[in-house]
């Protein structure tokens, strides 16, 4: 929609001045966009490494974990897993990116991952317990990761939205309503010019007309 604005100088002033302001926000809104995408670059792929090591190690503590449960009968392995001897904590944080605040998870181990005894249990459980708790704090790195990473593409979603609409909508409304002014304003100075022409014209002309009454009254020869 076009901006409707009436034709003063009042009102052509107040346009361009918020063409500038447009101007220099969508300056703003370019530069802090293009730092955002930076940041979601760099964070997404160190994520994606994250992800593809963190896979890699899950396969091997899925697998350690099915020869384990192939080899062992349903009840030891149902009573070796009964009773964690293992706690974890996690602990949250959070880190300033441009003007977003972004969640950092950790986690800290304590006892022991192993709490049940080497009677009826197999070496592979103890390989893919020992795995799985290598793994946990790495699934919860990539968590708070995967968090800020969903953040920061709402953001940038959400700037590349406001630059379009300062640079395709706003902007160039202004531009064509600045325009709209100054060819009125225009009009209507030529207006305005050959009315003041005209009126001189005029002017001239009864001037031109009074002159020429006067000198024929002064040659008429007067009488008595």
């Amino acid at each position: 929609m076009a901006i409707q604005a009436r034709a003063t100088r009042m009102e052509l002033l107040h346009l361009r001045k918020r063409a500038a302001l447009a101007r220099r926000g969508h300056k703003l809104l370019k530069d802090k966009l293009d730092e955002l995408m930076r940041q979601f670059k760099i964070l997404l792929s160190e994520y994606l490494g994250a992800r593809q090591s963190l896979e890699a190690k899950l396969e091997t503590a899925y697998r350690e974990f099915i020869f384990a449960r192939a080899s062992m009968r349903e009840e030891s392995l149902s009573d070796a897993l009964r009773y964690p001897g293992a706690v974890a904590t996690v602990t949250t944080s959070t880190r300033r990116v441009m003007n977003l605040t972004l969640p950092v998870f950790d986690i800290a181990m304590t006892g022991s991952y192993i709490n049940y005894g080497m009677f009826d249990t197999t070496p592979e459980l103890d390989r893919s317990l020992e795995v799985y708790s290598e793994v946990l704090p790495e699934v919860v790195r990539l968590a708070g990761q995967e968090k800020a990473i969903g953040i920061l593409a709402g953001e940038i979603d959400r700037t590349r939205r406001r630059v379009n609409a300062l640079e395709y909508i706003l902007i160039p409304e202004l531009v064509e309503a600045v325009a709209a002014i100054r060819l009125k304003l225009d009009e209507m100075e030529r207006g305005n010019l050959t009315r003041l022409m005209k009126v001189k014209k005029m002017t001239e002309q009864r001037r031109e007309a009074a002159d020429a009454v006067l000198k024929a009254a002064a040659g008429r020869p007067s009488t008595g």
